[in-house]
Protein backbone atom coordinates (compact mmCIF):
# COMPACT_ATOMS: atom_id res chain seq x y z
CA UNK A 1 0.00 0.00 0.00
CA UNK A 2 1.76 3.52 -0.84
CA UNK A 3 0.53 5.57 2.06
CA UNK A 4 1.15 2.69 4.64
CA UNK A 5 4.36 3.40 6.90
CA UNK A 6 5.67 1.55 10.09
CA UNK A 7 5.60 4.76 11.84
CA UNK A 8 3.86 8.38 11.45
CA UNK A 9 5.49 11.23 13.29
CA UNK A 10 3.12 14.18 13.37
CA UNK A 11 5.56 17.03 13.80
CA UNK A 12 8.76 18.19 12.09
CA UNK A 13 10.71 19.89 15.28
CA UNK A 14 14.14 19.23 16.96
CA UNK A 15 12.34 16.29 19.07
CA UNK A 16 10.11 15.01 16.07
CA UNK A 17 13.43 14.75 13.34
CA UNK A 18 15.21 13.42 16.35
CA UNK A 19 12.54 10.12 16.37
CA UNK A 20 12.45 10.00 12.67
CA UNK A 21 16.11 9.74 12.70
CA UNK A 22 16.58 7.22 15.55
CA UNK A 23 13.36 5.11 13.68
CA UNK A 24 14.92 5.29 10.70
CA UNK A 25 18.19 3.64 11.59
CA UNK A 26 16.64 0.72 12.98
CA UNK A 27 15.14 0.10 9.96
CA UNK A 28 11.25 1.59 10.15
CA UNK A 29 9.44 3.37 7.06
CA UNK A 30 8.96 6.56 9.00
CA UNK A 31 6.57 9.80 8.09
CA UNK A 32 6.76 13.24 9.65
CA UNK A 33 3.64 15.21 9.28
CA UNK A 34 3.76 19.38 10.14
CA UNK A 35 1.88 21.84 9.56
CA UNK A 36 4.43 24.19 8.85
CA UNK A 37 6.14 24.27 5.21
CA UNK A 38 9.26 23.39 6.77
CA UNK A 39 11.39 21.03 9.54
CA UNK A 40 12.23 23.26 12.64
CA UNK A 41 9.78 25.85 11.17
CA UNK A 42 7.23 26.03 14.41
CA UNK A 43 8.77 26.43 18.38
CA UNK A 44 11.91 25.26 17.75
CA UNK A 45 12.98 27.82 15.30
CA UNK A 46 12.58 30.55 18.14
CA UNK A 47 14.06 28.17 20.36
CA UNK A 48 17.45 30.12 22.45
CA UNK A 49 18.53 26.09 21.79
CA UNK A 50 20.14 26.54 25.32
CA UNK A 51 22.72 23.64 25.75
CA UNK A 52 22.87 23.16 29.91
CA UNK A 53 23.10 20.44 32.16
CA UNK A 54 21.25 21.61 35.22
CA UNK A 55 17.61 20.43 36.08
CA UNK A 56 15.89 20.04 39.98
CA UNK A 57 15.49 16.12 39.49
CA UNK A 58 18.22 13.43 38.90
CA UNK A 59 16.39 12.17 35.66
CA UNK A 60 16.64 15.49 33.82
CA UNK A 61 19.92 15.87 34.76
CA UNK A 62 21.39 12.65 33.55
CA UNK A 63 18.77 13.08 30.81
CA UNK A 64 21.02 16.71 29.81
CA UNK A 65 23.89 15.86 30.34
CA UNK A 66 23.96 12.59 28.17
CA UNK A 67 22.38 15.04 25.44
CA UNK A 68 25.60 17.53 25.61
CA UNK A 69 27.60 14.63 24.40
CA UNK A 70 26.11 14.55 21.13
CA UNK A 71 25.79 18.45 20.61
CA UNK A 72 29.41 17.99 21.27
CA UNK A 73 30.04 15.85 18.90
CA UNK A 74 26.80 16.73 16.40
CA UNK A 75 28.61 15.40 12.70
CA UNK A 76 29.17 12.29 14.11
CA UNK A 77 25.98 11.54 15.62
CA UNK A 78 24.63 12.49 12.49
CA UNK A 79 26.61 9.75 11.25
CA UNK A 80 28.61 12.36 8.94
CA UNK A 81 25.56 12.70 6.68
CA UNK A 82 27.23 15.40 4.32
CA UNK A 83 24.87 17.83 5.10
CA UNK A 84 25.26 21.01 3.32
CA UNK A 85 25.70 23.06 6.49
CA UNK A 86 25.77 21.89 10.01
CA UNK A 87 24.39 23.81 12.84
CA UNK A 88 27.50 25.18 15.58
CA UNK A 89 27.25 24.26 18.90
CA UNK A 90 28.84 26.76 21.18
CA UNK A 91 30.73 25.81 24.21
CA UNK A 92 30.39 28.92 26.50
CA UNK A 93 29.88 26.81 29.73
CA UNK A 94 26.41 27.61 31.59
CA UNK A 95 26.70 29.78 35.34
CA UNK A 96 23.22 29.71 37.77
CA UNK A 97 23.28 32.71 40.60
CA UNK A 98 22.84 30.86 44.04
CA UNK A 99 19.93 32.50 45.74
CA UNK A 100 17.29 32.09 48.30
CA UNK A 101 14.86 30.88 45.72
CA UNK A 102 17.26 28.00 44.33
CA UNK A 103 18.09 26.79 47.98
CA UNK A 104 21.51 28.24 46.88
CA UNK A 105 21.76 25.21 44.64
CA UNK A 106 22.71 22.57 46.98
CA UNK A 107 20.75 20.06 45.47
CA UNK A 108 22.02 20.92 41.82
CA UNK A 109 25.39 20.65 43.26
CA UNK A 110 24.26 17.05 45.01
CA UNK A 111 23.49 15.77 41.45
CA UNK A 112 26.12 17.22 39.51
CA UNK A 113 28.05 14.72 42.20
CA UNK A 114 25.71 11.69 41.64
CA UNK A 115 26.58 12.15 38.16
CA UNK A 116 30.17 13.28 37.99
CA UNK A 117 29.08 16.49 36.18
CA UNK A 118 32.34 19.05 36.48
CA UNK A 119 31.41 21.92 37.95
CA UNK A 120 33.26 25.32 39.64
CA UNK A 121 31.65 27.40 42.51
CA UNK A 122 32.21 31.06 42.03
CA UNK A 123 32.22 33.90 44.49
CA UNK A 124 30.77 37.26 43.98
CA UNK A 125 34.02 38.42 43.63
CA UNK A 126 35.18 35.53 40.38
CA UNK A 127 31.96 36.66 39.02
CA UNK A 128 32.66 40.30 38.53
CA UNK A 129 36.30 39.71 37.50
CA UNK A 130 35.28 37.77 34.73
CA UNK A 131 31.45 39.55 34.03
CA UNK A 132 32.76 43.23 34.92
CA UNK A 133 29.17 44.54 33.71
CA UNK A 134 27.34 42.70 36.54
CA UNK A 135 26.38 43.96 39.80
CA UNK A 136 26.30 41.32 42.14
CA UNK A 137 23.82 42.76 44.63
CA UNK A 138 20.39 40.87 45.52
CA UNK A 139 17.27 41.91 44.21
CA UNK A 140 15.34 39.27 45.22
CA UNK A 141 11.76 38.93 45.54
CA UNK A 142 11.52 39.41 41.61
CA UNK A 143 8.89 42.13 41.45
CA UNK A 144 6.76 43.84 38.89
CA UNK A 145 8.15 47.21 37.06
CA UNK A 146 5.22 49.14 38.77
CA UNK A 147 6.39 47.54 41.90
CA UNK A 148 7.98 51.18 44.22
CA UNK A 149 10.63 48.80 45.36
CA UNK A 150 11.69 47.59 41.63
CA UNK A 151 14.93 48.11 40.92
CA UNK A 152 16.36 48.45 44.43
CA UNK A 153 19.03 46.20 45.98
CA UNK A 154 18.97 45.45 49.58
CA UNK A 155 22.41 46.18 50.26
CA UNK A 156 23.43 42.02 50.55
CA UNK A 157 25.85 40.55 47.66
CA UNK A 158 24.74 37.36 45.78
CA UNK A 159 26.23 34.39 47.20
CA UNK A 160 28.15 33.41 44.52
CA UNK A 161 27.32 30.91 41.52
CA UNK A 162 27.95 27.52 40.05
CA UNK A 163 29.44 27.41 36.94
CA UNK A 164 28.96 24.34 34.62
CA UNK A 165 31.74 24.00 32.12
CA UNK A 166 30.22 21.67 29.92
CA UNK A 167 27.27 24.08 28.34
CA UNK A 168 26.41 26.41 26.17
CA UNK A 169 24.08 27.07 23.00
CA UNK A 170 23.34 25.90 19.43
CA UNK A 171 23.86 28.94 16.60
CA UNK A 172 20.64 28.27 14.68
CA UNK A 173 18.31 25.81 16.17
CA UNK A 174 16.13 25.58 12.95
CA UNK A 175 19.49 24.12 10.95
CA UNK A 176 19.83 21.92 13.48
CA UNK A 177 16.81 20.33 12.74
CA UNK A 178 17.40 20.25 9.24
CA UNK A 179 20.30 18.53 9.51
CA UNK A 180 17.97 15.15 11.21
CA UNK A 181 15.60 16.06 8.99
CA UNK A 182 18.72 15.37 5.93
CA UNK A 183 20.59 12.52 8.26
CA UNK A 184 16.74 10.36 8.41
CA UNK A 185 16.47 11.31 4.87
CA UNK A 186 19.62 9.38 3.90
CA UNK A 187 18.25 6.01 5.83
CA UNK A 188 15.00 6.60 4.02
CA UNK A 189 12.70 8.69 6.17
CA UNK A 190 10.15 11.02 4.04
CA UNK A 191 8.34 13.92 4.98
CA UNK A 192 5.16 15.82 4.42
CA UNK A 193 4.81 19.26 4.89
CA UNK A 194 1.90 22.62 5.09
CA UNK A 195 -0.71 18.95 5.82
CA UNK A 196 -2.68 19.61 8.99
CA UNK A 197 -3.81 15.95 10.80
CA UNK A 198 -7.12 16.60 11.47
CA UNK A 199 -8.48 13.14 12.68
CA UNK A 200 -6.79 9.90 13.96
CA UNK A 201 -7.95 6.98 12.39
CA UNK A 202 -8.44 3.84 14.66
CA UNK A 203 -9.22 -0.08 13.89
CA UNK A 204 -9.55 -2.81 16.17
CA UNK A 205 -9.02 -0.45 19.31
CA UNK A 206 -5.66 0.80 18.06
CA UNK A 207 -4.18 3.62 16.30
CA UNK A 208 -3.88 2.75 12.21
CA UNK A 209 -3.24 6.47 10.43
CA UNK A 210 -4.35 9.64 10.17
CA UNK A 211 -6.47 11.90 7.76
CA UNK A 212 -5.05 14.83 6.57
CA UNK A 213 -7.13 18.80 5.70
CA UNK A 214 -6.84 17.61 1.95
CA UNK A 215 -8.82 14.27 3.02
CA UNK A 216 -5.40 12.19 2.07
CA UNK A 217 -5.18 8.84 4.61
CA UNK A 218 -2.31 7.52 5.73
CA UNK A 219 -2.06 4.68 7.06
CA UNK A 220 0.08 3.33 9.85
CA UNK A 221 -0.08 0.88 13.09
CA UNK A 222 2.02 3.62 15.40
CA UNK A 223 1.46 7.21 15.59
CA UNK A 224 3.40 9.29 17.94
CA UNK A 225 2.42 12.86 18.65
CA UNK A 226 5.34 15.39 18.63
CA UNK A 227 3.33 18.09 17.73
CA UNK A 228 4.77 20.82 20.11
CA UNK A 229 2.26 23.61 21.32
CA UNK A 230 -0.46 21.59 19.13
CA UNK A 231 -0.07 18.01 21.07
CA UNK A 232 -3.34 19.03 23.76
CA UNK A 233 -5.08 19.39 20.19
CA UNK A 234 -3.82 16.16 18.69
CA UNK A 235 -4.15 14.11 21.85
CA UNK A 236 -8.12 14.92 21.46
CA UNK A 237 -8.26 13.82 18.08
CA UNK A 238 -6.77 10.23 19.26
CA UNK A 239 -9.16 10.54 22.40
CA UNK A 240 -7.36 10.25 24.73
CA UNK A 241 -6.85 14.26 26.31
CA UNK A 242 -8.93 13.59 29.08
CA UNK A 243 -7.15 9.74 30.32
CA UNK A 244 -3.46 11.27 30.54
CA UNK A 245 -3.48 12.32 34.76
CA UNK A 246 -0.48 15.27 33.42
CA UNK A 247 -1.77 17.54 31.17
CA UNK A 248 -0.71 20.38 28.41
CA UNK A 249 -1.14 23.32 27.67
CA UNK A 250 0.04 26.44 25.07
CA UNK A 251 1.74 28.98 27.22
CA UNK A 252 2.86 32.23 25.29
CA UNK A 253 6.33 33.29 25.89
CA UNK A 254 8.29 35.87 24.46
CA UNK A 255 12.45 36.30 24.58
CA UNK A 256 14.36 39.64 24.06
CA UNK A 257 17.09 40.70 21.73
CA UNK A 258 18.68 43.54 23.05
CA UNK A 259 23.11 44.60 22.77
CA UNK A 260 25.47 44.04 24.91
CA UNK A 261 26.77 46.52 27.11
CA UNK A 262 28.72 49.21 25.93
CA UNK A 263 33.23 47.78 26.46
CA UNK A 264 32.04 44.16 27.32
CA UNK A 265 31.82 41.74 24.54
CA UNK A 266 28.88 39.62 25.37
CA UNK A 267 29.02 37.17 22.63
CA UNK A 268 32.68 36.33 23.02
CA UNK A 269 33.29 36.89 27.10
CA UNK A 270 29.38 35.80 27.83
CA UNK A 271 27.60 32.59 28.79
CA UNK A 272 24.38 31.01 29.54
CA UNK A 273 23.25 32.71 33.02
CA UNK A 274 20.00 31.61 34.76
CA UNK A 275 19.38 34.19 37.41
CA UNK A 276 16.04 33.66 39.62
CA UNK A 277 17.66 36.47 42.04
CA UNK A 278 16.11 38.81 38.94
CA UNK A 279 13.67 36.14 37.56
CA UNK A 280 15.94 35.57 33.69
CA UNK A 281 17.77 33.79 32.09
CA UNK A 282 20.21 35.13 29.29
CA UNK A 283 22.75 34.06 26.79
CA UNK A 284 25.07 35.61 24.36
CA UNK A 285 23.91 36.19 20.25
CA UNK A 286 25.75 36.92 17.30
CA UNK A 287 26.77 40.00 16.87
CA UNK A 288 27.83 41.10 20.56
CA UNK A 289 23.99 40.98 21.53
CA UNK A 290 21.82 39.18 24.94
CA UNK A 291 19.14 36.67 24.63
CA UNK A 292 16.99 37.00 27.93
CA UNK A 293 14.07 34.96 28.42
CA UNK A 294 12.01 35.21 32.02
CA UNK A 295 11.93 32.15 34.35
CA UNK A 296 8.48 32.43 35.41
CA UNK A 297 8.50 34.36 38.41
CA UNK A 298 5.13 34.39 40.39
CA UNK A 299 4.94 38.17 40.04
CA UNK A 300 4.04 37.25 35.92
CA UNK A 301 0.84 36.22 34.81
CA UNK A 302 1.03 32.78 32.68
CA UNK A 303 -1.09 33.37 29.42
CA UNK A 304 -2.35 30.19 28.53
CA UNK A 305 -3.87 30.21 24.72
CA UNK A 306 -5.51 28.37 22.23
CA UNK A 307 -2.54 27.96 19.98
CA UNK A 308 -4.68 28.39 16.91
CA UNK A 309 -5.32 32.15 18.12
CA UNK A 310 -3.22 33.67 20.28
CA UNK A 311 -2.06 37.56 19.59
CA UNK A 312 1.25 37.05 18.48
CA UNK A 313 2.44 40.72 19.48
CA UNK A 314 5.00 42.05 21.98
CA UNK A 315 3.84 42.70 25.68
CA UNK A 316 5.00 44.77 28.76
CA UNK A 317 6.78 41.61 29.50
CA UNK A 318 9.39 42.39 26.93
CA UNK A 319 10.13 45.70 29.32
CA UNK A 320 9.90 44.17 32.51
CA UNK A 321 12.26 41.05 31.09
CA UNK A 322 14.66 43.71 29.70
CA UNK A 323 14.26 46.01 32.98
CA UNK A 324 14.95 43.03 35.83
CA UNK A 325 18.16 42.10 33.63
CA UNK A 326 19.26 45.94 33.69
CA UNK A 327 19.32 45.53 37.34
CA UNK A 328 22.15 42.81 36.82
CA UNK A 329 23.86 44.90 34.03
CA UNK A 330 23.22 48.52 34.81
CA UNK A 331 24.97 49.67 31.70
CA UNK A 332 22.74 47.78 29.51
CA UNK A 333 21.10 49.53 26.33
CA UNK A 334 17.19 50.01 26.79
CA UNK A 335 15.95 50.82 23.36
CA UNK A 336 12.42 52.05 22.39
CA UNK A 337 12.83 49.39 19.20
CA UNK A 338 11.35 46.14 20.27
CA UNK A 339 13.58 42.63 19.38
CA UNK A 340 13.29 39.38 19.60
CA UNK A 341 10.70 36.56 19.23
CA UNK A 342 6.85 35.96 20.51
CA UNK A 343 5.85 32.26 20.32
CA UNK A 344 4.56 29.33 22.47
CA UNK A 345 5.96 26.82 24.64
CA UNK A 346 3.74 22.93 25.24
CA UNK A 347 3.99 23.04 28.71
CA UNK A 348 3.33 20.12 30.93
CA UNK A 349 1.37 20.25 34.63
CA UNK A 350 5.20 20.41 36.35
CA UNK A 351 7.13 21.09 33.62
CA UNK A 352 8.46 17.91 32.78
CA UNK A 353 7.64 16.41 29.30
CA UNK A 354 5.74 13.14 29.04
CA UNK A 355 7.76 10.39 27.04
CA UNK A 356 5.28 7.78 27.17
CA UNK A 357 2.50 5.37 25.12
CA UNK A 358 -1.21 6.18 25.97
CA UNK A 359 -4.17 4.58 26.83
CA UNK A 360 -4.82 3.98 22.89
CA UNK A 361 -2.49 1.19 21.74
CA UNK A 362 -0.22 2.07 18.95
CA UNK A 363 -0.76 5.85 19.96
CA UNK A 364 2.86 7.43 21.68
CA UNK A 365 3.36 11.17 23.01
CA UNK A 366 6.79 13.46 23.34
CA UNK A 367 4.80 15.99 24.80
CA UNK A 368 5.08 18.88 26.68
CA UNK A 369 8.77 19.33 26.32
CA UNK A 370 9.21 23.25 24.62
CA UNK A 371 11.35 25.78 27.08
CA UNK A 372 13.55 22.79 28.63
CA UNK A 373 13.68 19.61 26.31
CA UNK A 374 15.67 21.01 22.60
CA UNK A 375 18.75 20.23 24.69
CA UNK A 376 17.58 16.38 25.34
CA UNK A 377 16.16 15.84 21.46
CA UNK A 378 19.10 13.48 20.31
CA UNK A 379 18.15 11.26 23.70
CA UNK A 380 14.49 11.79 23.27
CA UNK A 381 14.67 10.43 20.05
CA UNK A 382 16.68 7.40 21.53
CA UNK A 383 14.07 7.28 24.55
CA UNK A 384 11.35 7.41 22.01
CA UNK A 385 12.49 4.73 19.23
CA UNK A 386 13.44 2.07 22.12
CA UNK A 387 10.41 2.92 23.64
CA UNK A 388 8.29 2.23 21.09
CA UNK A 389 10.18 -0.89 20.27
CA UNK A 390 9.40 -2.48 23.80
CA UNK A 391 5.55 -1.86 23.44
CA UNK A 392 5.29 -2.76 19.93
CA UNK A 393 6.98 -5.81 20.97
CA UNK A 394 4.35 -6.77 23.57
CA UNK A 395 6.00 -5.28 26.93
CA UNK A 396 3.44 -3.67 29.42
CA UNK A 397 5.66 -0.19 29.74
CA UNK A 398 2.38 0.94 32.25
CA UNK A 399 3.55 -1.63 34.83
CA UNK A 400 7.13 -2.67 33.87
CA UNK A 401 8.53 0.75 32.91
CA UNK A 402 11.31 0.37 30.35
CA UNK A 403 14.96 1.64 31.51
CA UNK A 404 16.88 3.92 29.47
CA UNK A 405 20.59 3.55 28.99
CA UNK A 406 22.55 6.65 28.62
CA UNK A 407 25.57 5.39 26.83
CA UNK A 408 27.60 8.09 27.32
CA UNK A 409 27.03 9.10 30.75
CA UNK A 410 27.05 5.27 31.33
CA UNK A 411 23.84 5.49 33.68
CA UNK A 412 20.38 4.22 33.54
CA UNK A 413 16.87 5.86 34.09
CA UNK A 414 13.31 5.04 35.00
CA UNK A 415 11.42 5.80 31.91
CA UNK A 416 8.18 5.98 34.40
CA UNK A 417 9.76 9.24 35.27
CA UNK A 418 8.08 10.58 32.35
CA UNK A 419 4.92 8.98 32.60
CA UNK A 420 1.63 10.39 31.54
CA UNK A 421 -0.07 9.00 34.88
CA UNK A 422 2.89 10.53 37.20
CA UNK A 423 2.07 12.49 39.95
CA UNK A 424 2.89 16.49 39.58
CA UNK A 425 6.59 16.24 40.52
CA UNK A 426 7.19 18.65 43.59
CA UNK A 427 11.31 18.16 42.73
CA UNK A 428 10.65 20.23 39.35
CA UNK A 429 11.18 24.14 39.74
CA UNK A 430 7.66 24.36 37.83
CA UNK A 431 9.46 26.44 35.34
CA UNK A 432 11.52 26.54 32.20
CA UNK A 433 13.97 25.49 34.15
CA UNK A 434 12.54 22.34 34.56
Amino acid sequence: MKNKYDVIIIGAGIIGCAIGFELSKKGWKVLNIDKNPASGYGSTSTSCAIIRVYYSTFEGCAMAYEGYHYWKNWSKYLENCNARDLSRYINCGCMIYKTEQNNYLKKIINLAKQLDIPYELWEAEKIKSILPIADVHQYSPVKSVNDDEFGIHNNKVLNGSVFFPNGGYVTDPQLATRNLQYASEKKGGNFIFNSNVIKIIKRNGRASGVVLSNGKEIFSNVIVNVAGPHSMKINKLAGIDNLNKIKTKALKVEVCHVPSPVNFNFEKDGFVISDSDIGCYSRPETGNNILIGGEEPECDKKIFVDPDNWDKNFSEQWNAQVLRQAQRYPDLPISSSIRGVVDLYDVSDDWIPIYDKSDLPGYYMAIGTSGNQFKNAPVAGVLMSNLIEYCENGNDHDSNPLDLNLKHIKRKINLSFFSRNREVNKDSSMSVLG
